[in-house]
């Protein structure tokens, strides 16, 4: 190996090459010329054969640079950065799980429309740390910014060719230094580390305001792709250590990337390892969610084992104590579906659970407009809004779902109510691309629509969406802009779209305030009561602190029977969630869910001690009124919608605890519910 020393004018400029020494297993190096702000990169030669693709010709960025710079001609280099930073006294916002709102927002998408800042500013780390960004946030209610990734990455060469970029940034170049295009134009062109400050800048601020700050973040794969694809790194270091191979040195791809990170290898383990411990403990990052997450636990046979050595050293490692670790608990590998099977310690998202909502309040939908059955009963979504138990080990916990509507990749909330079909023309691929099965519903017309009727089915489906979410026990998680209704105009894989398209707009219409005003009333009610975000599953018969014990009735204020549970004819339920506290007032909750496309009267159950249910929510009204019923009374419900009732009066003294249904996953019978393959 050999460091190789760059012009700081023109870093294609190869100024001096210095032999490394070995010792043992590492090669390394003491030189004053390694200054602040120097590019580099290292040489590497070694043997050829299966699985080597060493090339002493090509200039390897070293996997630890915290600081990368493009050279005129296309290439990158590593650059020496001052970590130095000041943090003040600013401590690490501490958001308890079961408060957790997580918010999944891009850099640059999400300012990159705002009115509210410099132009300079706008979809830059310091225009998302902008008061007026942040004061949004903070006036939404979410309590957690998840970025979608942030470390140094390039666009694919077949994006190139195309004339296309990659958006998301699932192409990672590096796992240290922060990507420099969404720094401001200063910060860009300072090479001694401008970039990190701009970064460790944002952090600072969103902590000072409150607010958590998560990363998305890819091991899985890198940019250099397939075998012919662009060496910039660990293909040229050692790629037999990094990667997974064939008998022939071939790659092995469980990603869809064209590369695997091969974590049955020390080298591999170590590097994913680093890389968290700098960004949690140097750049003050409070949490992670691990894009295709079961790569991280593949054996050298490429099994899937949720007892990996990695997996368990990321949730036990002392130096990344207290941050958050999430799973996207599916590759396209062999069995690549693993969700809840992660180790204590990793929330996952819970795709079960997104397409069970999808299928109640869309799918179903469809199928009774045309004539149909609906066919998720109650009992699928009762089992997803309870905390998904029996999917989610009991031991686990409820806080370890990280429910989801929508995500960055599949189409906005209010595409879900506007399409049945995807629209991804603008890709280039001639709609082959983004997955097929969305669960949508486009309430009779197929995109935009003047026709009022239409335009308000839409929004009250929107509502029942995100109201089941914000209900429902486990770590709700928000797309950016879905809070307002954004749409993408139908396209559900929009990775390569950088454009208005994906950027959130900032001027809303009347009817997004609204909504946006209906999304802040949700939180408000999440936040005030515990009783919708357990911190336990609760058990039949007994009281477990820190747990909601659930009352389920049918329609007529009845106990639910198994029938009520297996049929689909009546999906009409109703959830009265009473919280055992630990640090917090007592709340108790009822919860209407009325999925028929009827109207119909309910009789409101007469729970121990109730004095009179308060309206909070109905997601039938574009705008909120005031209602008090006493228990027992019938109240009307809006064909396919949801109410929700603050319950006055407490149990009397000595009550015995309810039985409580238990309601578990397929995988655990017995079972009221079957949910649809999961869908990757």
């Amino acid at each position: 190996m050999e460091l190789r020393l760059f012009d700081r004018d023109d870093p294609d400029w190869l100024r001096a090459s210095l032999p490394m020494e070995r010792v043992g297993d590492d090669f390394t190096i003491d030189t004053p010329l390694l200054e602040l702000g120097t590019p580099y990169a290292v040489g590497v030669d070694g043997p050829t054969g299966p699985g080597h693709a060493f090339d002493p010709g090509r200039h390897a960025i070293p996997p630890h640079a915290r600081g990368i710079v493009r050279t005129p001609h296309g290439q990158h280099r590593a650059t020496v950065v001052d970590p130095a930073f000041d943090w003040g006294d600013v401590p690490r916002p501490h958001v308890p799980l079961d408060r957790q709102v997580i918010y999944e927002a891009h850099v640059k998408g999400l300012t990159k429309l705002s009115p509210h800042m410099p132009e300079e500013l706008r979809g830059t780390y310091a225009g998302l740390a902008h008061p007026s960004t942040i004061g949004y946030l903070k006036d939404l209610g979410v309590t957690t910014v998840q970025l979608l990734p942030i470390h140094q990455f390039v666009s694919e060469q077949r994006l190139i060719r195309q004339g296309r970029v990659n958006y998301w940034g699932y192409n990672t170049l590096s796992w240290f230094a922060p990507h420099s295009d969404y720094a401001s134009r200063g910060a860009r062109f300072d090479g001694t580390g401008g970039v990190l400050r701009e970064v460790k800048g944002m952090v600072r601020l969103l902590h000072e305001a409150g607010l958590q700050v998560f990363l998305d973040v890819v091991y899985n794969h890198t940019a250099e792709e397939g075998a012919d694809g662009p060496p910039s790194s660990l293909r040229l270091i050692d790629n037999a250590s990094y990667y997974r191979t064939g008998p022939d040195g071939e790659c092995i791809d469980y990603t869809g990337c064209g590369n695997t990170l091969d974590c049955s290898e020390h080298a591999a383990e170590e590097l994913v390892l680093d890389s968290l411990r700098y960004w949690h403990r140097e750049v003050h990052v409070d949490g992670f969610r691990f894009d295709l997450a079961p790569v991280l636990g593949r054996r050298a046979d490429g099994a899937f084992d949720p007892e990996h050595p990695l997996l368990r050293r990321i949730v036990t490692d002392p130096l990344l104590a207290g941050a958050t670790m999430i799973a996207e608990p599916w590759d396209v590998g062999p069995d690549g579906w693993q969700t809840g099977r992660f180790p204590d310690g990793f929330g996952e998202w819970n795709d079960r659970y997104r397409d069970t909502a999808r299928q109640f309040w869309l799918s179903d939908y469809r199928s009774f407009r045309h004539g149909g059955d609906g066919a998720t009963g109650v009992g699928p979504l009762a089992h997803a809004v309870s905390g998904s138990e029996g999917l989610i080990a009991s031991e686990r916990g409820p806080l370890q779902s990280v429910n989801f509507i929508t995500a960055h990749d599949g189409f906005t909330l209010a595409d879900l109510t506007r399409y049945d079909r995807k629209h991804n023309e603008a890709n280039g691929e001639e709609n082959r691309d983004g997955t097929d099965g969305n669960h949508s519903y486009n309430h009779g017309i197929e995109g935009r629509t003047d026709d009022v009727a239409v335009q308000l089915d839409r929004r009250k489906s929107m509502r029942n969406l995100l109201g089941t979410l914000l209900v429902s026990a486990g770590v709700p998680m928000l797309t950016m802009g879905d809070e307002f209704g954004r749409s993408q105009r139908g396209n559900n894989n929009a990775y390569c779209q950088d454009s208005a398209l994906t950027w959130m707009r900032w001027d809303r219409r009347d009817w997004q305030d609204a909504f946006l005003e209906q999304t802040r009333r949700l939180l408000q009610l999440r936040r005030e009561h515990p009783a919708l975000r357990p911190l336990e599953y609760g058990q039949t018969g007994q009281r477990v602190a820190g747990s909601s014990r659930l009352d389920w009735w049918n329609a007529a204020g009845l106990r639910m029977t198994i029938d009520d549970w297996d049929h689909s004819h009546d999906r009409t339920m109703q959830m009265l969630a009473e919280s055992t506290p630990v640090e917090e007032p007592y709340s108790r909750v009822l919860v209407i869910f009325h999925g028929s496309p009827r109207d119909t009267r309910v009789t409101t159950p007469v729970a121990d001690g109730a004095t009179a249910l308060e309206l909070l929510w109905d997601s039938a009204a574009d705008h909120q009124g005031a209602e008090r019923v006493v228990p027992g009374d019938a109240v009307a419900m809006t064909a396919m919608s949801m109410r929700v009732y603050a319950v006055h009066g407490m149990p009397a003294a000595g009550a015995p605890a309810p039985t409580v249904m238990r309601l578990r996953s397929p995988a655990s019978p017995p079972s009221p519910a079957t949910t649809s393959p999961p869908t990757p």
